[in-house]
């Protein structure tokens, strides 16, 4: 960092300084901007909102020199334990930071316990929103610290395993302002607890009450809350029709519902809850009712406001498409994933009137061909996302249509059709704005078909070419070419990546996910000439990598500051690291 700033700086004004800072989007282009010199170090210094830490021994430093965030985000910096809290807080200099904050991650957090949690909470005094999930270890005392924030309007406490209806009822005192709750996974949590719930806060928008064990109890009393208008319920198997009857006649402002993988869940408990709620905005319903009803489908009707319908594995029709085609116009994502009974006729219909569709799941959907797609193109101009998944019967003629009419095209997976080839790639080239593309499985595909994609679809951030045997090392090097976004990357078994394939990697300076499992070519040369660029590397999965050595870990060990999790074993050799290998440098 320069010592002495340019004489052009001592015209610019701070203020003029911050409006400059603001206009960085990229952290990349922040972080070279606070290395130019002092002045703009401290320009950013007072202006930086949001900070991610990585590495527990920098929290000091860092929260010392950012005294005005708003959001702190602790949960891939899982060594926070009690004693950093302390000293944290105890440090005159450094307990400033927590003046400001609202917001504060601290998900996977497993060290921290009650005294910390305490601490951290008396000092947040302006916190709004906490995120303590998957702190497996969480119990009552550790709710009671909770239940210190008064002004909370956020919590998820996604898998607290050990927090009860004890320590829910405390936070609920406590924090009666709640207006979004997530209790995802706290088993201990029964209708009691819920009934408590609902009883104290009744500002409450959001509510996720998925995988506990309650009953249609619970729902007689999430019913009563004015508000609520998302509701989450996935993996109930104690609610049934009576639960969703009750929700008829209450919750009048709910516009979103969740009840996936509830197995006591039919279509005429759906009907109930549609007919008093015509204005749904979105239902999910994923492998929860077997068959539509004529019940379900009249009721479907009435949902003329209704934008998004998932009903993966369910039984469907032409009818049913049908219908959803003329009274739900306004749809813009529906999710078919392993539905039977997808037809060619049934999807054209669909389209014909549903045109503001952006995101179609077929996954499974086998008996669609090219004459579905091509309709789905033709009406569907701002698709964004499209998921074929073992769609086998659809050719490059698919991706002829898709590359010609929804340039818009986003996502798009095409795993398992061994019906793209290298053409159908070219075709799909034009689609300049996709972000992910899932090949995996699709045998036909070659270096040359990789070549279209990495020169024209430079915004790419994901690429999935599990087991595609065609690619090898020119194909990559067409990639880190032309994608230098990419940032998750999966090359699993595509057998012909040698070292020199590695090294291209290396100019991927985005990649931080990167699957290379099978690649017996690579060595422990290719794996340093990729470690030594790639710096932000934070997931690899070297299984069945039998030739990477001693070098290529000691080049990881050393280069990959950011690394999170290795996967290695070498089966049939047994020389290896360590099955699931975590860093903390």
């Amino acid at each position: 960092m320069s010592t002495q700033s340019s004489p052009i700086l001592s015209v610019l004004t701070e203020d003029l300084l911050i409006r400059v800072n603001e206009k960085l989007v990229q952290d990349s282009d922040r972080k070279i901007w606070r290395l130019i010199c002092k002045e703009f170090h401290r320009v950013d210094s007072i202006t930086r909102k949001t900070l991610r830490v990585l590495h527990v021994e920098f929290l000091p430093t860092l929260l010392k020199n950012y005294t005005n965030l708003h959001t702190l985000d602790l949960s891939v910096c899982p060594c926070i334990e009690d004693g950093t809290i302390t000293l944290l807080l105890h440090r005159v200099d450094h307990s400033m930071w927590a003046r400001n904050l609202k917001f504060l991650n601290l998900r996977r957090a497993n060290g921290l316990k009650f005294a910390g949690l305490e601490m951290l909470v008396g000092a947040c005094k302006g916190l709004e929103s906490l995120d303590v999930s998957y702190c497996c270890g969480f119990g009552d005392r550790e709710a009671a610290a909770i239940s210190g924030c008064g002004g909370l309007k956020e919590l998820r406490m996604d898998k607290c395993l050990g927090v009860s209806d004890v320590g829910l009822a405390k936070i609920v005192v406590g924090c009666g302002r709640l207006v979004r709750l997530s209790l995802k996974w706290c088993m201990e949590i029964s209708d009691l607890g819920v009934e408590l719930l609902c009883k104290k806060c009744l500002e409450l928008k959001f509510l996720d009450v998925s995988y506990l064990k309650v009953t249609s109890d619970s729902l007689r009393s999430i019913a009563a809350l004015p508000k609520l208008e998302d509701l989450a319920m996935v993996g109930c198997p104690l609610v049934n029709v009576v639960g969703l009857q009750f929700l008829e006649n209450g919750c009048p402002l709910l516009q979103k519902i969740d009840v996936s993988r509830c197995d006591c869940v039919s279509s005429s408990g759906l009907s109930a809850l549609i007919r008093g709620h015509n204005g749904l905005l979105q239902i999910d319903a994923r492998y929860t009712i077997s068959e539509f009803s004529a019940n379900f489908v009249e009721c479907m009707q009435e949902l003329k406001n209704l934008n998004a319908i998932i009903i993966d594995g369910a039984r469907v029709s032409d009818t049913v498409f049908q219908t959803i085609s003329y009274k739900c116009r306004s749809l813009i994502e529906i999710g078919l994933s392993k539905c039977t009974g997808v037809t060619n006729m049934g999807i054209m219909q669909l389209v014909s009137g549903c045109v503001n569709l952006k995101t179609i799941n077929l996954t499974c959907c086998r008996s669609i061909t090219d004459a579905a797609i091509s309709a789905i193109a033709d009406s569907c101009r701002n698709l964004l996302c499209l998921k074929l998944e073992s769609c086998n019967m659809i050719t490059e003629k698919s991706l002829k249509q898709l590359g010609s009419h929804c340039t818009l095209l986003e996502e798009l997976d095409l795993t398992d059709c061994f019906g793209i080839n290298d053409r159908g790639l070219e075709r799909l080239s034009r689609c300049s704005r996709l972000l992910c593309l899932k090949l995996g499985l699709c045998t036909n595909i070659s270096d040359t078909g990789l070549f279209y994609i990495a020169s024209n679809c430079s915004q790419l951030h994901e690429l999935d070419l599990y087991r595609c045997m065609g690619i090898g090392d020119d194909g990559l090097a067409a990639l880190s070419s032309g994608c230098k976004k990419l940032r998750k990357l999966n090359l699993s078994y595509c057998i012909e990546v040698t070292d020199k394939g590695m090294e291209s990697l290396g100019y991927l300076e985005e990649l931080s996910d990167l699957e290379l499992r099978g690649l017996d070519k690579i060595t422990g040369v290719g794996l340093t000439a990729l470690v030594i660029r790639c710096k932000r590397l934070a997931y690899l999965d070297l299984k069945h990598c039998g030739k990477v050595d001693d070098t290529g870990f000691w080049a990881l060990a050393y280069h990959s500051r950011n690394l999170r999790q290795v996967l290695n074993r070498d089966i049939e050799s047994g020389l290896v690291s360590i099955e699931v290998l975590f860093f903390h440098v």
